[in-house]
């Protein structure tokens, strides 16, 4: 395992984040704070509570969700498709490092300023509402589990995307409407019966359902299966990127 050379490749995009502060930090807490304003405005004044919890308090899980995995996918997709897109991949192709160096350097680098911007909302989140956790170690393992798996998605997307129109694709017309539908700033059981069985069929539905369970023991679907369905979606992108790496498909151009 080449250490030096995945060091490498994880502070120069962690360094891209330095450079890019205030989109990447002062954006989100812009955004998350507005959320609150909006929705803690307009529709707590009608919900006061979902389930004993409070209405900011219930919807803190969802706007983590919505902007880990905005987060994760667009650092991951960016992270590999820049160098294809300025020909420095031939570079890094060239280079004595193996598949799983470059996976782990890039999508180590993803996950974390992820989990850096997440945790920043959680604390911005707890200025305008009673938060508490719990279950602590089970929100530590949705919230890493969950910066892993979609860094990795995005990394895909990154190799996939031909164009920029195709890299932001996926992050800005896909991934918000499923968190939105997903549970983020409702509970499906308030919802028709009809619609609540649809409802099961958006992934995003068991990770922000899971994720809440660690906060206040409430949930849409069962805990188990929202783990189970990430780990499920995990091994997908792990085995996606294994036949990527031997096929070589769209790394070169």
């Amino acid at each position: 395992m080449n250490i030096e050379a995945i060091k490498s490749i994880y502070f120069f995009e962690m360094a891209r984040t330095r450079r890019t502060l205030l989109q990447s930090v002062v954006s989100p807490v812009i955004s998350t704070s507005l959320y609150f304003i909006v929705f803690g405005a307009a529709i707590g004044g009608r919900i006061q509570e979902i389930e004993g919890v409070s209405y900011g308090a219930f919807i803190t899980p969802g706007l983590m969700m919505l902007t880990l995995l905005t987060q994760c996918i667009g650092n991951g997709s960016f992270g590999i498709y820049f160098p294809k897109f300025t020909g420095t991949i031939y570079e890094v192709l060239s280079s004595p490092i193996s598949m799983i160096e470059i996976v782990l350097g890039y999508v180590g680098a993803a996950a974390t300023k992820g989990l850096m911007i997440g945790t920043i909302i959680l604390i911005t989140a707890s200025l305008f509402v009673d938060l508490s956790i719990a279950h602590p170690f089970a929100m530590l393992f949705f919230f890493v589990l969950t910066a892993i798996t979609f860094s990795l998605f995005g990394f895909i997307i990154g190799i996939w995307a031909k164009d920029f129109e195709q890299l932001n694709l996926i992050p800005m017309l896909v991934i918000p409407p499923l968190v939105f539908l997903g549970g983020s700033f409702y509970s499906i059981d308030m919802l028709p019966p009809f619609w609540q069985a649809v409802s099961h069929f958006n992934p995003v539905l068991y990770l922000i359902s899971g994720f809440r369970w660690s906060f206040f023991e409430i949930s849409d679907v069962d805990p188990l299966a929202s783990a189970a369905i990430m780990l499920v979606f995990l091994a997908l992108c792990m085995s996606v990127l294994t036949w990527i790496f031997r096929t070589g498909y769209r790394l070169r151009n």
